[in-house]
This record gives C-alpha cells, structure tokens and sequence, in this order.
C-alpha cells in the first residue's frame, strides 16, 4: 500500500469516526431528552432546517437559541427519535459531511449534517414517511392482478370508473386541490399513493392546457435534470429544454397514468370555511353544473404566483389598439408588420419580443427597473452542472439527492453558496454584459450579487435566462426604452416621461403578478387573505421582498393562520420536492396524528 492510498484511508477513518461521534452525541442527547445539551452539538452560528419531521412545518431554526427552543417544543412528541449514518461521510475544505437516515415515533426520514470543527453548522433533517403509512412502492408495489376465480369481481377499470363517479358527489374529497398545473398535478399524484381521497379541479379544457394556450414560443428554461415530476422522469431521449406543447401532453399523460381525480372545465366559485365542522364548502362549476364540495383541506396550487398585475397607468382605457397581460399573449401570427410596445424585461417579455421579432413585428421593450440576466449555457455548465445535469447524474448525483442538497442550504446563507457562481459568470461573459450595458439595458446580479436563484426565492421576478433575446437587444432588433418611467397610454401608444411617444397597434403588458393570496381573497375572502398575509418570499428586506427576516418561503407548502388552508407551487423542482411534504401533513391528518405546528407562520406584510 502506497503513502498517497494510506493517507485518503486515514482521513475517510478520520471523516467517519467524527461523523459517527456526533452521531452518537446527537442520539443521546435527544433520548434524555435535554434541549440544552442537544444545542451545544451546534456551532454557535448554524441552522437547523425541518422539513416536517419534527415541526410539522417547514421551519429553519438558527444558532444554538433556535435549537434549544425548537427541540424544548417538540422532543416530546417526536421521542424516541434514532439517527444512523446513511453512508461514508465526506469532506471538503475543512467541512465533513454526512448523509442521515433517522426514525422518529410517527415517521422516518432522511438528512444531511454539515460539521466544522466536530459541531453542526448546518442539519437537514426530512420526513420520508409515516409509520404504517408507506407508499406502495418498490417491494410494497401492489400486485395488479388478482389471481384466481372470484365471482362478480370488478376489473381495475370498472372500479377507477366508480371512483370517479362516486367522488364529490356520494363521498367527499379529504383534499380538494383548485389548480391542475404541474404544482396540483404532482401533488395529486402523492396524495393518491398515500390514499388520501382527493380531487384536482382545473378551469381548462384537458390538463396540460395551461402550456398550451400560452403564447407558442414559450419553453422552460429549466433543463430537464430539474423538472422531473414525482415518480416519472423524463424519458432519457427528452429535449433539455421542454416546448410547452410537449410540457402539456407530459401533464395530461400524468395525470392518466398516475390515476388523478382531475377534473376538467371545472372552476371554484367560492369557498367558505365551516368553524363547527372543520370543513369547507366549496361551490364549483363544472361543465356548467353548480355542485358543492364540502373538503376538509382546501390547496390553492395556482402557481407561485398569483393575479395577473398591469399597472394603474392613467389613460389606459383610452387607448384604440389591442392590449393585453402577457399571461393572455396569444402569441405572435397575428403581428406580422405591426408595431407592438412591451412594457417588462423579465422572462416573458423577452420571450414574447424575441417572437414577435422572428414574425416580423417591429418591436419596442419598456425597461423599467434593472433586470439580472445569465446565459442558458453559463447557468447550465456553472449554476446548475453540479446538481441539475447529465454530468451530474455519471457522478451518481440523482434528481433526489440534488433537491436534498439544495434543501440543505438555509436561506440565510445561501447567497453566499451563490455569489461565486455569479462572479464566475460575469467574468465568463463579460463581453456579453458590457454590450447590454452598451445599448443602455439596465443590469444587476441581485441585491448582493448573488444572482437568479436567490432572486427568484426572495420575489420571483427581475431576471432572464438568455435563450437569445439578448442579442436581439444588443443589436437594436429588439428596440430598448430604458431607464424612464411611463408617463401615460395615449389613444395611440405609450407616451414616456421624457416626452417621447412609443407608437403601438398592441401593448404586451409583461409586469408580473400579485401575491397568491390575491386568489384566496377572490375565492375566500379580503379577511382569509390578510389572515394568511403575503405568500413567497423569505423578509430578506431586499426588493420586492420586505422584512423582517422569516427564513422560509412565506405560506409555502405549509399551515397558514387559516385552518386547513393551504398553498403549493412553485417551478417543477419545487412542485416535485415540496408536494411530498404537503402530502404528508395532509395524510398525517387524515389518519389523526397530532400534528403540533411549531413555528406556525406569522404574518408581517398582507400582500
């Protein structure tokens, strides 16, 4: 044996044995049950994050006060807890890492535990699954058929055609989800394996139908390591960037094959929350039948984002051409030769200027506020390689131990994971950024140059992922008004402070969305709405996102202030990840566990 292999055997044994000594800590201390001593296995600044195993919430817990209180609340309820050590522990620059398995009274789960200098500086901890509860899956899969001669037995189709027909209407729905988009669809499909009863409502005509009949060029500009739904990746021949056509008939395969109660050309009228019978009273209209559905828990899986918002410009009603928010852009054929405004330089807007180019409209971008910009290929090979790829999947890295890894990162800190990925960016592509400065586009890399991602958490908008609108801008394909508000729409177009007017025969609207709970307001009620208080974003006290700090994504996945009201959402990571943790606090009180929140979000900002 050489001196190079002796060394890497020293330092795995060194790795394992500190890993498994505050393993063995850890256990001990929370089997006697003592919050303080548990606390002091953590560094005095470090995060504890509890994806419902021991919260019943989404909840990070910082520094030993956060741990201590956190644990003084819950140890009862989750005693006897037992950690393992998953697999060998690792280690990189000085922080030694290992994976988790853990049982808890009601529950098992899975986490990761980073430690610098023999102490927790960061702990994962995620519920997998309830006790006797387990998914029918891999040696638990059902059987299928049914072997032998049974008379007046039904087949498998005969008996989904009678659930169908006999939920919402002889028996009630435990779970009624109002939104059958990716968010819905996903988490319909975990509530479905736990055998929670539930329906997914959708206003369009057939699942998928909220792709469809969005403007043509759209596509995620996610690559497809990131988008697997639950329990069915994309084929290994799937396109790394999805048409939203394509996206559409993955949907509406999905909920087919994963057996969803999704009901089409259905929408929710209103909903109203019975206090003596811990119900709601849900009126929809489906296929133009009035019907009342009366679930326990109601989930609004309308997106991350909610009512569309075009601003309060004055003189709007007046003008004479075609306007419209871009989430009702029909897309580009109907332009050719026209003269359109978009007023955004987000996502969207870029997306539907660089369409309306390619048709052969003139095109004009209104750029109000700075917006981040990162090339595909850069977000790609430096962002998201390392978690999100085919490089990443040879080095054993799955969807699910990417979104494990994400998970573990706490907000708190996360842009500092982030602000080297952006600077390596920029220097990559700093040619790129000089040009857009050039032509007078305004940029930024967010608040503290940490980039898309942290954006995205803190307000969901102000950036683009560069599919090639860019370019477009950079040589004035693309027109730029940049850097001046809009003064006033005129019968003709937009008229700009410093006096110029942009004519127009359409104005796209691409300006973003309100806070989802402007959808329980409509739906509910103004008080519902303010009681739950303004959904997503962490109080990062950046832009868009106001503070004080909270430390999760606000209403996100978890109990609100309203009972039994609930939101999901998000990007198909998102979606896929956190519908697991929904479905099990939904199941958990299906079959009446106590489910003590701990942590129960507080609401500082109502929109």
């Amino acid at each position: 044996m050489d001196a190079e292999t002796t060394t890497i055997e020293s330092s795995t044994n060194r790795q394992q044995q500190l890993a498994r000594r505050w393993i063995d800590g850890f256990n001990a201390a929370l089997a006697s049950g003592d919050a303080e001593a548990v606390s002091q296995l953590f560094a005095p600044i470090s995060f504890w994050r509890d994806l419902v195993a021991f919260t019943w919430n989404i909840k990070t817990v910082e520094n030993r006060e956060g741990v201590r209180d956190m644990l003084a609340a819950t140890r009862d309820d989750a005693r006897p807890v037992v950690f393992s050590l998953a697999e060998p522990a690792s280690e990189a620059n000085g922080i030694i890492e290992a994976w988790l398995t853990f049982e808890t009274k009601v529950g098992r789960g899975e986490g990761l535990v980073r430690l610098r200098d023999g102490l927790a500086w960061t702990l994962l901890t995620a519920l997998s699954e309830l006790k006797g509860h387990e998914e029918p899956k891999g040696p638990r899969r059902p059987l299928g058929a049914e072997h032998g001669v049974i008379r007046g037995r039904k087949s498998w189709a005969e008996r989904q055609a009678d659930e169908a027909r006999t939920i919402g209407f002889e028996t009630q729905p435990y779970v009624l989800v109002i939104g059958g988009g990716q968010g819905g669809i996903a988490l319909g499909a975990r509530l479905r394996q736990l055998g929670v009863p539930s329906v997914v409502i959708d206003r369009h005509e057939r699942a998928g139908d909220q792709w469809r009949k969005r403007y043509k060029s759209l596509c995620l500009h996610d690559p497809v390591w990131y988008d697997h739904l639950p329990y069915i990746d994309f084929p290994a021949n799937w396109p790394v960037f999805s048409p939203k056509d394509k996206i559409g008939d993955w949907l509406e395969m999905y909920t087919k094959v994963m057996d969803i109660n999704y009901w089409v050309s259905t929408t929710a009228k209103s909903a109203v929350y019975d206090k003596d019978h811990s119900t709601w009273r849900v009126i929809v209209d489906r296929h133009g039948e009035t019907l009342e559905l009366r679930p326990t828990h109601l989930v609004l899986a309308t997106g991350m984002s909610g009512k569309p918002h075009i601003p309060a410009f004055r003189g709007i009603e007046r003008f004479r051409g075609e306007q419209h928010h871009s989430s009702q852009h029909p897309g580009p054929d109907a332009y050719a030769g026209k003269r359109v405004v978009v007023i955004g330089s987000n996502n969207s807007a870029h997306d539907i200027c660089a369409a309306l180019w390619e048709h052969g409209a003139d095109v004009t971008m209104v750029q109000r506020s700075s917006t981040h910009i990162v090339r595909s290929n850069s977000l790609m090979e430096i962002g998201l390689g390392d978690l999100y790829s085919e490089r990443a999947v040879d080095r054993g890295v799955t969807t699910h131990r990417a979104d494990m890894i994400f998970a573990s990162l706490p907000y708190r800190i996360m842009h500092e994971f982030q602000r080297p990925v952006y600077d390596a960016i920029r220097e990559r592509d700093a040619d790129f950024y000089a040009a857009l400065r050039k032509v007078g586009f305004m940029l930024d890399f967010g608040a503290d140059d940490s980039g898309l991602f942290m954006k995205y958490l803190r307000r969901g908008s102000g950036y683009y992922i560069d599919v090639g609108a860019s370019d477009l801008v950079i040589d004035a394909s693309i027109k730029l008004k940049s850097g001046v508000p809009v003064e006033e729409i005129t019968e003709t177009g937009v008229r700009m402070a410093d006096g110029v007017e942009l004519p127009a025969d359409l104005i796209v609207y691409a300006t973003g969305y309100g806070s989802m709970n402007g959808w329980a307001a409509d739906l509910i009620s103004q008080d519902v709405a303010d009681r739950v208080g303004k959904v997503w974003g962490l109080g990062s006290d950046t832009p868009k996102d106001p503070g004080p700090w909270e430390g999760e994504q606000r209403n996100m996945w978890k109990p609100t202030q309203q009972e039994n009201l609930w939101f999901h959402g998000g990007n198909l990571h998102q979606s896929r990840h956190y519908s697991l943790y929904l479905a099990l606090q939904l199941k958990a009180r299906q079959i009446g566990l106590a489910t003590p929140v701990y942590g129960l979000q507080e609401v500082h900002h109502l929109t």
